[in-house]
């Protein structure tokens, strides 16, 4: 392995997601390249990077932001050695990963296999049985009519969760108490993630209601060793959004705890995970825990 010093980084991101990376590119002695939006050219993030240009000159806000074409076009044009996705738009996107990959751009995050696999959170729920792991009850593939949504909520009982099946915060997620309104709730998921992440994938699982949502940080090198750094609590939130994290998780007993953490490592072991990320789990009132999602999307310079 040879390490490569980037010189121009472009971050496909806006606002404090942006700003963060620009600074710590600014300590590192790396150029940085902002793009915007049409509404965001007053928007103070432009101001701290040493470039910036427009992108998505006729498309909506979030749509520019999900150019993949124009960004690694744009990227080529200016000499730009890496993109960084920050979190969310593209940040789990694998056609965006593998297209910088082929133009000789480094993407700032997993490799796309990797984002294949965990970054889709049907593929991931896969890699976890396959792995030997507890998953919530649902379905493991795009739910795309109406009457497959209403086949496995009666099938599973109310209350069940539609979620996107790329991206996350909360984006694309509802919660259905009953028949009469689970069709607007799965257009609605849909409509919603095709605009947040430029796919409109949908699936439905069981919703457990008030359980301990607790996520397993790691980190993995390129040399196949995997490690965990315990576990935090983020069973705080609002709108699907965790507003408080906290270490250690105190609902958890030393036994349960060792479980999930070695859980983590067996579903990054799966796919040979390289960078860090997190392993995220419910705990239910029994005890009982279930992954649900990993985010590959914690990036380093």
């Amino acid at each position: 392995m040879t390490k490569q010093k980037f010189k121009r980084v472009l971050v496909a991101n806006r606002g404090e997601i942006a700003i963060r990376i620009f600074r710590a590119c600014k300590e590192l002695g790396i150029r940085t390249v902002a793009i915007y939006s049409n509404e965001d050219k007053t928007a103070l993030f432009r101001t701290k990077a040493d470039e910036s240009y427009l992108i998505g000159k006729n498309k909506g806000p979030v749509e520019a932001y999900l150019s993949i074409d124009e960004i690694i076009t744009l990227a080529l044009k200016k000499g730009v050695d890496a993109i960084h996705p920050g979190y969310g738009f593209l940040a789990e996107n694998s056609e965006f990963a593998r297209k910088c990959e082929e133009a000789g751009i480094v993407f700032i995050g997993p490799h796309y296999p990797m984002i294949e696999k965990l970054g889709d959170k049907i593929q991931s729920k896969l890699v976890a049985k396959e792995a030997g792991v507890p998953t919530i009850p649902g379905i493991e593939k795009p739910i795309t009519s109406e009457a497959d949504a209403k086949e496995f909520a009666d099938f599973c009982g109310y209350p069940v969760m539609i979620k996107a099946s790329a991206g996350g915060g909360g984006r694309g997620m509802r919660i259905v108490h009953s028949e009469d309104s689970l069709i607007e709730a799965f257009h609605g998921a849909q409509n919603e993630a095709k605009k947040a992440f430029g796919i409109e994938d949908v699936f439905i699982e069981k919703y457990l209601e008030k359980p301990k949502h607790i996520e397993v940080q790691i980190l993995g090198d390129q040399h196949g060793n995997i490690v965990h750094l315990f576990e935090r609590d983020c069973s705080i939130q609002r709108r699907h959004q965790k507003v408080v994290e906290f270490t250690p998780a105190m609902s958890l007993t030393p036994e349960k705890r060792q479980q999930i953490c070695e859980d983590a490592i067996k579903i990054a072991q799966a796919v040979f995970y390289s960078n860090a990320g997190t392993v995220e789990f419910l705990v239910d009132k029994r005890g009982n825990h279930y992954f649900i999602e990993m985010n590959p999307r914690i990036h380093r310079i």
